[in-house]
């Protein structure tokens, strides 16, 4: 297994280091990609019988096959008997993270050796679909992130594009390596800050060093009172949330909020967070005020479904996905914004597919489920202009499946076909 894992890995670095480098012009390559169906989300409608012409890296024409002439030169890619869509976008990923033994990862591998695991799950969501990544902190490889991206972006090595939060921010007691005496000294998680000029100084410190997004945790810890409603200390106070967007917007960055619910998730909401991560229990007022703003809700459902039956036996019987299944369908019903985002480094990379599921289980029809992961997500990077649809002018970014993922939405679990930029790195639909 780990051979093949490694021969693998190997073969993308090896393609990378063919690529072309940064300041080389692109090669214009010429393809035509034949659709028997092509999903537009904007419309959210299935197109028959369509041709997009690519050249390089970005599609230059896109429209039905009988309006739509291919050249003759053109490389074609028949596609006529599946599903075309956008490529995914997964909007929370932790491509640092392998599984749930984080404090051993920070305590016993190098910056070097965890940026090379970021690459290769990188690359296991790329094959699963998802051409772009939001991801949402290094847990704690500091700016690592940044030159994967960086890699990534000069054609070094293969992966999908990236926006990526660097350390993130907690408090004091926020997001802890447990088991250890409090007389040794182990290394943070996350960057630590414990007051508004702190938090402002962390915001320059981040962005300086190549953050596209600042990653704040207003809640981590939580219980369950007796009635089974979710106990969410706030971290952060609400002049220190507020330092951290503000001080972020003025540089003209965007802010993510973990947070599930509570004090917490109500500092975010008031000073104007980009994203909430989880929002696992929202209240009436919260959604109000998320539809108000335009702010996005991030679910992750799949990762609590996960969870469920340790947290029952740590709760007593109680659940943080129990509380996702009531509010995630109250906040769709009422037209929150929802981009998708799996939270996958806890869980293996390559599996959060799965998430399309829960969300059209609790309340998403697939069509908005599939929104939510290419002009959704695309959107709330700011990203619009370049990803999230199949347009003429945009990155030439699509998947492709054999049924019909707007019918049954399982279908996302089974990507047969993977093209970034103009490039194909997975077709099984020969």
């Amino acid at each position: 297994m780990k051979t093949r894992f490694f021969v693998a890995l190997l073969s993308v670095c090896t393609f990378a280091y063919c690529q072309t480098p940064q300041n080389t012009p692109f090669p214009q390559h010429r393809i035509a990609v034949r659709a028997g169906r092509l999903f537009d989300p904007k419309s959210g409608k299935l197109l028959s019988d369509q041709v997009v012409l690519i050249e390089g890296e970005r599609i230059v024409g896109v429209g039905p096959a009988d309006r739509v002439k291919i050249p003759a030169d053109d490389e074609v890619i028949d596609l006529s008997h599946s599903t075309v869509l956008p490529g995914l976008i997964d909007a929370h990923t932790h491509v640092f993270g392998n599984g749930p033994d984080l404090e051993m990862q920070i305590l016993r591998d190098s910056y070097q050796y965890r940026t090379l695991t970021a690459l290769a799950n990188a690359n296991k969501d790329l094959m699963v679909g998802f051409t772009t990544l939001r991801d949402l902190k290094t847990l704690g490889a500091m700016y690592s992130d940044v030159d994967l991206r960086n890699a990534i972006d000069r054609g070094v090595v293969s992966g999908p594009r990236m926006q990526v939060s660097t350390r993130g921010i907690q408090t004091t007691g926020g997001f802890l390596m447990n088991g250890y005496s409090s007389e040794v000294s182990v290394p943070m998680a996350l960057q630590v800050v414990d007051s508004p000029p702190a938090a402002r100084e962390a915001v320059r410190e981040q962005i300086a060093h190549g953050a596209d997004w600042i990653k704040l945790y207003a809640a981590y810890q939580f219980s369950f009172a007796k009635d089974g409603k979710m106990v969410i200390p706030e971290t952060f106070t609400a002049d220190e949330v507020t330092a951290i967007v503000d001080e972020a917007h003025k540089k003209g960055h965007k802010v993510s909020c973990h947070a599930f619910g509570g004090d917490g998730l109500h500092n975010c909401l008031n000073a104007g967070v980009e994203s909430i991560e989880h929002g696992v229990q929202l209240e009436d007022s919260d959604i109000k005020m998320m539809i108000d703003k335009g702010i996005y809700l991030v679910p992750t459902l799949y990762h609590y479904q996960l969870d469920r039956e340790h947290d029952e036996k740590r709760f007593g019987g109680h659940s943080v996905a129990e509380i996702s299944e009531r509010s995630f369908p109250k906040a769709v019903a009422a037209g929150v914004k929802v981009a998708f985002g799996s939270g996958a480094g806890p869980f293996p990379h390559g599996s959060q597919t799965k998430e399309f599921a829960y969300m059209v289980k609790f309340g998403m029809t697939p069509v908005q489920a599939i929104q939510a992961a290419t002009m959704g997500a695309a959107t709330l990077m700011g990203w619009e202009d370049r990803i999230g649809s199949l347009d003429t002018g945009k990155f030439a970014d699509m998947v492709a499946v054999s049924g019909d993922p707007t019918a049954d939405i399982t279908e996302l679990e089974r990507v047969k076909f993977v093209m970034k930029g103009g490039h194909v790195f997975k077709n099984e639909l020969k």
